[in-house]
Order: C-alpha cells, then sequence, then structure tokens
C-alpha cells in the first residue's frame, strides 16, 4: 500500500491566504470592502480566537459576499484563480516534497479550509490524486447561499474528511504524512505518521513539535 502525503494549500503549498484576492475576483473589490469593513470587530476577534468562531464569521463573510452567485460563475472564476494562484504564490520547496512524494508513488491529497472551487483545480494543476476543500452551498437556482455545504473543512474536519477519503480510495490504514503551516492544521499533523511543520514562525509558531522539510523526506530517506 501507498503512503498518502497530506497538504494543506494557504500558507503550505502557497505563500499568505487566497480567500480575500478570490472574493474579490468572484464579486468584485467593492463588495469585498464592504463586508469586511461591516464584520470588522467580528474578523478581528476571530483571527484571535480561532475554532468555531472564525468558521461562523467566515461563513457569514461568504453569505454576504458570495450570496445569489451563481454557482457556473464561481466555478469559471474558480478555475482562472487557481492557476494565476498557483503562478504567482507556489512555494518551490514545498512543491518539490508533492513531486518527491508522487516520484515515491505515494498518493498526494491537497487538504484545505479555502473554497473547493479552485482548491481542486489547483490540486489538479499540480497533478495531486484528490483534494479536500471547503464546499459551498448550491440552491436549487443554481446560486450560492454563501452557506456551508458540511462544515468548514478546518482542524477535526479535515482529519475527519481526509480519513473518508483514504477510505474511499482504498488506503485506510497507509501511513500518513501531513504538511502544514498554522493552528488550522495542527490535528491534522498529530493525526499523522509524519506531521511536518513548513509554518515560516519555525520554533515560533504553534507547530513547532514538529520537524520542517530539512528533518524529513528524501535527505532522510532516498539512499
Amino acid at each position: 500500500m501507498p503512503d498518502v502525503a497530506a497538504f494543506d494549500f494557504d500558507g503550505t503549498l502557497t505563500t499568505g491566504g487566497s480567500v480575500f484576492d478570490f472574493l474579490s475576483a468572484v464579486a468584485g473589490r467593492t463588495a469585498v470592502a464592504r463586508a469586511s469593513a461591516q464584520l470588522a470587530p467580528r474578523l478581528a476577534h476571530a483571527a484571535v480566537a480561532g475554532g468555531e468562531v472564525a468558521d461562523r464569521t467566515k461563513e457569514e463573510l461568504f453569505t454576504r459576499v458570495l450570496g445569489g452567485v451563481d454557482a457556473e460563475h464561481l466555478d469559471r472564476v474558480g478555475a482562472e484563480f487557481a492557476s494565476g494562484h498557483l503562478a504567482a504564490r507556489v512555494r518551490p520547496e514545498v512543491r518539490r516534497r508533492l513531486d518527491w512524494h508522487r516520484g515515491r508513488g505515494d498518493r498526494v491529497v491537497v487538504v484545505s479550509a479555502s473554497p473547493d472551487a479552485y482548491v481542486r483545480v489547483a490540486a489538479e494543476r499540480l497533478a495531486a490524486h484528490g483534494s479536500i476543500a471547503t464546499l459551498l452551498e448550491v440552491d436549487e437556482s443554481g446560486r450560492l447561499t454563501g452557506r456551508y455545504e458540511g462544515g468548514n473543512c478546518r482542524g477535526e474536519e479535515k482529519i475527519r474528511r481526509l480519513r473518508l477519503w483514504m477510505v474511499e480510495n482504498e488506503l485506510e490504514g497507509a501511513p500518513l504524512w501531513a504538511y502544514g503551516n498554522s493552528r488550522g492544521d495542527l490535528r491534522m499533523l498529530r493525526a499523522a505518521d509524519t506531521g511536518v511543520n513548513v509554518g515560516k514562525l519555525g520554533a515560533l509558531g504553534r507547530l513547532r513539535d514538529f520537524p520542517g522539510l530539512e528533518d524529513t523526506g528524501p535527505r532522510r530517506l532516498d539512499h
């Protein structure tokens, strides 16, 4: 059975975040700026509190910006955004690690709290074997409500859906590598056989107890 390598997206495979830029690409910067201003106190609190507070606030932002948007429009923008975002923001050293896993015959999956509309396409561009991301609800008329379809793919939800993906792909029990950069990835790294911290804060970050790229991978295992 091959190993599984699970990579977070924002801050791990790419530099910085992607959600606000994507929302702007879909609905325009004015709409995003207006919604962000209305939610400013809650967004600030969510950044500190994390957890369910952050999940609910993110969903409220999506509802205000994406509610009523045609789902086909979202998918078209998502495909364009994924290509441009990867070209500008991919982290070469993490991309090389992903390619190393593929070269070994491992199964690679991108796991992200960002919207599936572009994470799925980005994963395809990276030649990953699959993607797991936050799904957005579409109503009967084919328009977004802005609400999640299921949960925000962060924390415990990442683990739940990753395990489900492994079962569906006949990979249950396979050795698991997990790559992340922030507290939203902490549970995924803890659940892995090999958790790897690719956060730029290193020993100062929330994942400081996990080894970095230089302490795992090719130089350690390829002889």
